[in-house]
């Protein structure tokens, strides 16, 4: 959640950490704050609002300050008003805090670790770090912050300053992205290399149980027992978004923590200003006046992006769309002129079945445009225009960021095809413009509000044979994208159907305890779907919902009820899919399956 920087050097920095904290504004919006340290102690500003409210509270009196923390926020715990927003400082004033992540073990700290009788000045379940950092401090700080890390439970990146360690900044983190940066001028930290001066061509991220220590002229790591570590800088490049494993034990899980940035970084590129920015990919005439039908292209999780973003262009749009897999679109004769728009989608942009369909397409007049996490990669090249989404480096060969900003590519592609259509008017497409933005700090929030609930149903089906998706409309894309994370690495026999269908044939195998996943955020179909999940229910079915908090209600009779964050419903999808990302993951763990390899699957697909 919400986002961090830190600046420490010789000249002011009240300016630049207003700059970057805008990079970060993804992230939350609800409130930002900035905390300064000198000689005199600290000093800090918060405002309720958007990063502009702090900008112009910091615009006289702050130029002297040389060292300071920011931060803008997403709310999770205490209400939007300016005594929850960041930084938090300890009762006693000695400690300021900025914190990206939810401690989960935050009221047990209030009970059991600090002392009776200690006054709390917001909501937050941050305080309790500010609280617990000064309660350790005995002229240490690296003591003082390891010391209170090591008690903390949930995610955390976090910036701290003392009130008598003028110009230094002390950080750590644990499940959440922090990176920092020395540079000729000074010492940086943000939650996002976008956030860093593009002068830091190096970053350093801090290990589990690493602290680092930011002064105007240095950065060094230490240990938790204090001893100074010898820590190498990575450089930044363009496979910079691969943030590797860090603390977790496999890439697809820190692949899924990764999820907010990736989203974040290929939005920021595509929708500014209020507004959808694809322009130069196909033509505003040709969206407009001439495009009557387009064909989606693509393979495993890269199609079940293509079944959401059909239903988009044919709800919003009025265009015939067809998606095909790629290693059958070229053997089935697909109709093609100089009306169509292919649109091919793939992370390496090297599978060798959507490339061989690029290359059938452009022997016509039809119109290309490919969705691709590598540039440089062949399809980027052979492609008449094509999105880049900034997903970073995929390692694991269960694709889960990169799918989430192949969603987020279409989203935009569909919001902007059906605002040059007429499909939304004005005031709609500013809306979902808006609700767009803020789908990267829904998915970090789905994450913390469903990560519990879905390691306890891990181990509970951990040794079923079989499993069962369903829903229907994106409900049911997004049940195609978890069945198949849950088959590829934990190997359960696990089948998406359409809800509808169920009666079909399928109930024939369902049995007592079969664990079926159903999605339902849609409202015009919400009812029907809850009355094929009773289908299942009565034939002794371990039926799982996932859903908004306006469906509790009528889904309160299931097995297992998983509560998303509200969203506008065409954006459910990708909350949908987070849950059931987690649900594959922890599965197969506790199964013992190689988690990141995935047995007879390889990342990137190069053959037919």
């Amino acid at each position: 959640m919400c986002g961090i920087v830190g600046i420490t050097r010789d000249t002011s920095v009240a300016g630049d950490l207003i700059k970057y904290l805008k990079k970060l504004e993804y992230r939350g919006y609800d409130s930002a704050g900035a905390a300064f340290s000198d000689e005199n102690g600290l000093e800090r500003v918060r405002r309720v609002g958007k990063i502009a409210n702090l900008e112009k509270a910091l615009e006289k009196g702050y130029e002297k300050y040389t060292c300071g923390i920011a931060h803008t926020r997403w709310a999770t715990h205490g209400g939007v008003e300016e005594r929850n927003a960041h930084p938090l400082f300890s009762s006693d004033g000695r400690v300021a805090v900025v914190h990206n992540g939810i401690i989960e073990n935050a009221a047990f700290i209030k009970e059991k670790i600090l002392p009776e009788g200690e006054t709390f000045a917001s909501d937050t379940d941050t305080e309790v770090i500010a609280h617990l950092i000064s309660f350790y401090y005995e002229n240490d700080p690296v003591r003082a912050v390891a010391e209170a890390t090591s008690r903390l439970e949930g995610s955390y990146a976090i910036g701290v300053m003392f009130s008598d360690r003028p110009g230094e900044i002390y950080a750590s983190s644990l499940h959440s992205p922090l990176v920092i940066a020395q540079t000729e001028d000074g010492s940086y930290l943000a939650s996002d290399v976008l956030a860093l001066p593009d002068r830091a061509k190096e970053i350093y991220r801090p290990g589990k149980g690493e602290i680092g220590v930011l002064s105007g002229k240095s950065v060094d790591f230490y240990d938790v027992s204090g001893n100074r570590l010898e820590k190498r800088p990575s450089e930044v490049g363009d496979s910079e978004k691969d943030v590797g494993k860090g603390s977790y034990e496999h890439y697809m899980l820190s692949e899924i923590m990764q999820q907010p940035e990736a989203v974040g970084n290929t939005l920021r590129e595509l929708v500014y200003g209020g507004e959808v920015h694809v322009e130069s990919v196909v033509g505003d005439t040709f969206i407009s006046d001439k495009m009557d039908q387009i064909y989606i292209v693509a393979c495993g999780s890269a199609y079940h992006t293509g079944l959401v973003a059909q239903l988009l262009f044919e709800k919003y749009s009025r265009v015939r769309t067809s998606v095909v897999l790629a290693s059958e679109f070229r053997y089935a004769s697909p109709i093609l002129d100089k009306n169509t728009l292919v649109i091919f989608v793939s992370q390496s942009g090297e599978t060798a079945d959507t490339l061989a369909a690029l290359r059938l397409v452009k022997e016509t007049d039809a119109k290309t445009l490919s969705i691709v996490n590598v540039k440089g990669s062949s399809l980027w090249i052979e492609s008449e225009s094509s999105i880049l989404t900034r997903a970073g480096r995929e390692i694991a060969v269960a694709t889960t960021k990169a799918y989430s900003a192949q969603l987020a590519a279409f989203y935009a592609l569909a919001l902007k095809f059906a605002y040059l259509r007429k499909g939304l008017s004005p005031e709609e497409y500013a809306a979902k413009c808006d609700a767009l933005l803020e789908l990267p700090e829904k998915i970090a929030l789905t994450i913390n509000m469903t990560r519990n609930k879905i390691v306890s149903l891990a181990k509970r089906i951990k040794d079923e044979q079989s499993a069962f998706y369903i829903g229907r409309l994106l409900d049911g894309a997004s049940a195609a994208e978890g069945s198949l994370k849950l088959k590829e690495v934990s190997y359960i026999n696990s089948q998406c159907y359409a809800a509808g269908e169920l009666k079909h044939g399928t109930l024939s195998l369902i049995e007592e305890g079969t664990p079926v996943i159903a999605s339902i955020t849609q409202s015009g179909v919400a009812a029907k779907t809850l009355s094929n999940v009773s289908e299942t229910k009565a034939r002794g079915a371990y039926d799982v919902v996932i859903t908004f908090e306006k469906y509790a209600d009528i889904c309160k009779d299931a097995s297992e009820l998983i509560i998303i964050p509200e969203t506008d419903e065409i954006f459910a999808p990708s909350l949908t899919v987070i849950p059931m990302q987690m649900l594959g993951y922890y599965t197969a763990l506790y199964r013992g399956c190689d988690i990141d390899k995935p047995k007879n699957l390889a990342k990137s697909v190069t053959v037919e």
